[in-house]
C-alpha cells in the first residue's frame, strides 16, 4: 500500500467488516448490509490550525478503533483497498478495548 500521510485534522480510516451472518444463522447479502460505521485509524494528521497559527494535536492515532458518522467523509479507492477520508469532527468516538 502507498504510504499516505494526511493533511491538517484529516484522519484515514478503513472500515472493519461488517457481520455477514445473523445471530440465527442466516447469511446476509451484501446488497442488504449498510455500510459499517466502525474503524481503524490508518494515518492521522498533525492536528488542527487554530486561528493563532498554533497547532491542536489530534485526539486520535493510528491504529485505534473510532466510530463515526454513517455518511461521513468521503471514500477513496487507493492500491485496491476502500478507505474514508475524515475530518478529527466526523469521529464520534474512540472505542477502547
Amino acid at each position: 500500500m502507498s504510504k499516505l500521510r494526511p493533511l491538517h485534522d484529516r484522519v484515514i480510516v478503513k472500515r472493519l467488516e461488517e457481520e455477514r451472518v445473523s445471530a440465527g444463522g442466516i447469511v446476509i447479502p451484501d446488497s442488504a448490509t449498510e455500510k459499517q460505521t466502525r474503524g481503524k485509524v490508518i494515518a492521522a494528521g498533525e492536528g488542527r490550525i487554530l486561528e493563532d497559527g498554533k497547532v491542536r494535536p489530534m485526539s486520535v492515532k493510528a491504529g485505534e478503533t473510532v466510530l463515526f458518522g454513517k455518511y461521513a467523509g468521503q471514500e477513496i479507492k487507493i492500491d485496491g483497498e476502500e478507505l474514508v477520508f475524515l475530518k478529527e469532527d466526523d469521529i464520534v468516538a474512540v472505542i477502547e478495548a
